[in-house]
């Protein structure tokens, strides 16, 4: 009974999918992503935050936002901390602008209620809807050469280097032949179209980097999850620090980077669902609701905002079309509290060929773009190329969005941008004035 309930709410048949494929596609999204837990508290321990309190805050502020957005708006995406923003908060707020991790944190809660204010009118939905289709294809194949790089670079594949900014990387190194070896794997199975190609080839890579050494044998399996007190409500209490020109512009920057990230990731991975259609996307208020409502928990909690992340690709990869992948994603978030230890098993080269295959496959929205019209190919391909290059989504949307209104007009079509896509052209120079003041 309960099985056919949730096959009814879920609608397991209209999406074509069954639920041993979405507790599959949960598990293998948040297995993508289960390294958050572990990244973020490093990132902001160095901002002077408790690690300890910091990792159950990302536990939380995740679960929540992946629970909402699987039951309310029904999509297979998960929520979590986002890796860009939590920089920006850590290096850029805390230790360049000398500005209190406390005073930081009362500039994500602000940025939070202004987010699920404009989440509540509407406002995110209509800019959402009224954004090109050629620009919404661009946004998801960016992604998708963002996510492959990240993967290239993870793995070490790809590393920097002073003189050509990037190059092969070292195979000396033994974890480079661990990602070698998961992304063969991955592409012998997916090519043989074998179900759960990318989990299969994750727990492959997993295990052979155990029995070879390249990966740490977890020394025990459950462990208490850590305090919140160090953080939780910080936030709150330190709202009256926001009081200077300087912090306005950073509860600005905050608000920006999380609104352009998120809207790009949502687009990108909805298409590469299939779920948008005539250019819309359905149910687009609630899986921004879902969004929001985590940004704002997760301020309060004692983390950097939250957004929907590219590594749901994964999930949808193996078939996740759902919003349960999303839940079993969440409770996973939760069980990960205490069972921390064998997330460690997860490492860098382990995802990175899941990122790079996933790559391949949301890359396939470039086809679709009319790359005959010069007016629609140039944002397209700058959105695109930005991405990667700036290793930044919402930088990557902004060069897009700036170059749409100038094309466009120059080919005479200026009558056919929507006036919000004219004010976003204004907003996105706003915006890249702000984060080099």
């Amino acid at each position: 009974m309960s099985g056919n309930w949730l096959s009814r709410y879920f609608q397991f048949n209209e999406l074509g999918t069954t639920l041993g494929r979405e507790i599959l596609a949960g598990l293998t999204t948040f297995i993508s992503m289960g390294y958050i837990l572990f990244v973020n508290p490093s990132v902001l321990g160095d901002s002077g935050m408790d690690k300890g309190a910091v990792f159950t805050a990302t536990a939380l502020a995740s679960a929540l936002g992946c629970l909402i957005m699987g039951i309310v708006a029904k999509y297979p995406i998960a929520i979590a901390p986002g890796l860009g923003v939590n920089a920006f908060f850590t290096y850029s707020v805390v230790i360049a602008m000398k500005i209190p991790w406390q005073t930081a944190l009362a500039g994500v809660f602000i940025a939070s209620v202004i987010f699920l204010i404009i989440t509540v009118l509407k406002i995110r939905e209509l800019i959402i809807n009224v954004i090109p289709q050629s620009l919404k294809l661009a946004m998801a194949a960016g992604i998708g050469l963002f996510i492959a790089f990240i993967g290239l670079n993870e793995g070490g594949l790809v590393t920097a280097s002073k003189a050509t900014l990037v190059t092969l990387g070292s195979f000396k190194e033994g974890t480079t032949w661990l990602t070698i070896f998961g992304l063969v794997i991955t592409m012998i199975l997916m090519a043989r179209k074998i179900p759960g190609s990318i989990f299969i080839g994750m727990a492959l890579t997993s295990i052979v980097g155990m029995i070879f050494g390249l990966i740490p044998l977890p020394t025990q399996v459950v462990s208490l999850a850590p305090s919140l007190a160090p953080t939780f409500g910080v936030g709150i209490t330190h709202i009256p620090d926001i009081n200077t020109f300087q912090l306005g512009v950073v509860v600005l920057t905050f608000l920006l980077v999380t609104f352009f990230d998120t809207a790009g990731t949502l687009i990108g991975l909805a298409e590469q669902a299939g779920f948008i259609k005539n250019n819309r996307m359905p149910r687009v208020g609630q899986a921004l609701f879902a969004d929001s409502t985590s940004m704002l928990a997760g301020s309060v909690f004692g983390t950097s905002p939250t957004s929907a992340y590219i590594e749901s690709s994964t999930g949808i990869a193996v078939g996740g079309r759902s919003g349960f992948t999303a839940v079993v994603t969440g409770i996973l978030f939760l069980l990960g509290m205490f069972f921390s230890p064998l997330l460690a098993v997860v490492t860098a080269q382990v995802t990175a060929p899941a990122l790079i295959i996933v790559g391949v496959l949301m890359a396939g929205a470039l086809k679709q773009i009319p790359w005959d019209k010069f007016e629609v190919a140039v944002p397209a391909f700058l959105m695109v190329i930005g991405m990667p290059l700036t290793y930044s989504i919402s930088d990557g949307i902004a060069l897009g969005f700036i170059a749409y209104p100038i094309t466009m007009v120059a080919a005479g079509r200026g009558k056919q941008i929507h006036p919000i896509v004219y004010a976003l052209f204004f907003v996105f120079i706003i915006f890249f004035w702000v984060l080099n003041v």
